[in-house]
């Protein structure tokens, strides 16, 4: 049986979904075809990702392909509770609520997971961790898993490098219609979104420090841009540290950076990125937020050692008032800013992820008895199926190689 805040919320959320429906052509494409083929019948998806009015699309097409699907959240503070308690009241078993602690949040990872699932849908992996731990008595069950997202994909490229992996994951973020995309698009749009409900900060003229350089914090770069800020850039990578100087970007070390920043956004999806040697240098008044996966971007143990007394501001704001007089607020408790203070990626972005899971979910049940247990890129004819699906969404038309052109192309004896 579901586990919800509140059932009552159900009518508010199935409003939701219903728009979040009307963004997402793509996916409600697939859905139509899923209906007819029912490729996932008799199969049970465990599905651990924020439970938002998008992600609740993507189940919606997992239970049209034929699956039986529990789904979790993946985060203790992004679980949009009207959005779960439509889908319960549709009769999904969803186990997710907003403002769990950390008990809490593997109760209903385990409960997930006590339906004996066939593919774990990750975004984190910590789904798959616990099945690869605590859980070990599953793995005779699996045939495959997907991840979401980057701080997810990290832990499984190393469990596949120390031989841990023992199942196919297909590393979903890793295509380019998911972290062209929803990494630079939605992270960029939804982070601002989630700093501005937090605070109502005006942007123009604020120094933001941007610590991480990748697609998610390309995007919130240019972005933060495009709103009036003077955005820094801190990075360890210096191919990123040059490609961010080139795109215009100012790019210091972060200890130098901590001297002049307002805002600072971690965005790197390692741990202890802002420590006690950055905060002792942060002006008063200066503003944390993450939005990478998990809390510990921003080393917060650190931050309270430093403080004499911490309030409650705002909802998603807390005041550290420090020993030596200086004030510094953090952002919905170190956690992705973008989910925790927001509603995360707008539903059009994440039509193509969530496109990709529901394709990948199909080729996995058609292809896993030839797969290894290692990480796999999403087939490529499926990503390119994604785009063309968006841009005919979008009423865009696009020019096609000439027979003489792929000739060439794939030749190499035609020259000057």
């Amino acid at each position: 049986m579901s586990k919800v805040k509140d059932l009552g919320l159900a009518k508010k959320g199935k409003l939701k979904i219903e728009w979040a429906r009307m963004q997402m052509p793509v996916l409600l494409q697939i859905e139509e075809d899923y209906k007819k083929e029912k490729p996932f019948k008799g199969l049970t998806f465990a599905v651990a990702i924020h439970v938002t009015e998008a992600t609740a699309v993507l189940v919606q097409v997992f239970r049209a392909g034929g699956a039986n699907v529990y789904l979790s959240g993946c985060n203790p503070l992004s679980t949009q509770d009207e959005v779960a308690a439509a889908l319960a009241d549709e009769g999904m078993e969803v186990f997710a609520w907003k403002g769990q602690n950390t008990k809490d949040y593997y109760w209903c990872l385990n409960k997930v997971l006590d339906a004996k699932p066939n593919i774990t849908f990750d975004d984190g992996a910590d789904l798959l961790t616990l099945v690869h731990t605590k859980r070990k008595n599953l793995l005779k069950n699996m045939i495959g898993g997907q991840e979401e997202t980057t701080t997810g994909v990290i832990r499984l490229r190393a469990m596949a490098k120390d031989k841990a992996l023992r199942y196919p994951v297909i590393a979903v973020n890793d295509t380019p219609t998911k972290h062209m995309f929803d990494n630079v698009y939605g992270t960029g749009q939804s982070t601002i979104d989630g700093i501005i409900r937090a605070t109502n900060i005006l942007l123009a003229g604020k120094k933001v420090v941007i610590c991480g350089y990748g697609y998610c914090g390309r995007g919130l770069s240019n972005r933060m841009r495009g709103m009036g800020a003077q955005v820094v850039v801190c990075e360890v990578d210096p191919v990123k540290a040059l490609q961010a100087t080139m795109d215009g970007f100012s790019v210091m070390r972060l200890i130098d950076a901590s001297k002049i920043g307002d805002i600072f956004v971690t965005v790197t999806g390692d741990k202890h990125v802002i420590r006690k040697e950055h905060f002792q240098k942060m002006k008063t008044g200066s503003i944390l937020a993450n939005s990478g996966h998990f809390d510990i971007e921003i080393k917060i143990p650190d931050l309270e050692s430093l403080k004499r007394s911490k309030r409650q501001i705002k909802q998603s704001v807390e005041e550290y008032y420090l020993k030596d007089g200086r004030k510094i607020y953090l952002l919905a408790q170190g956690r992705l800013v973008n989910l925790a203070a927001a509603e995360g990626h707008p539903s059009s972005v994440m039509d193509m992820s969530f496109a990709n899971h529901a394709l990948c979910a199909r080729w996995l049940v058609k292809n896993y008895k030839n797969l290894e247990a290692d990480v796999y890129d999403v087939p490529k004819e499926i990503d390119e199926k994604i785009a063309r699906l968006k841009l005919q969404s979008l009423e865009i038309q696009i020019d096609s190689l000439s027979k003489e052109q792929k000739k060439y192309l794939t030749s190499w004896s035609e020259g000057t």
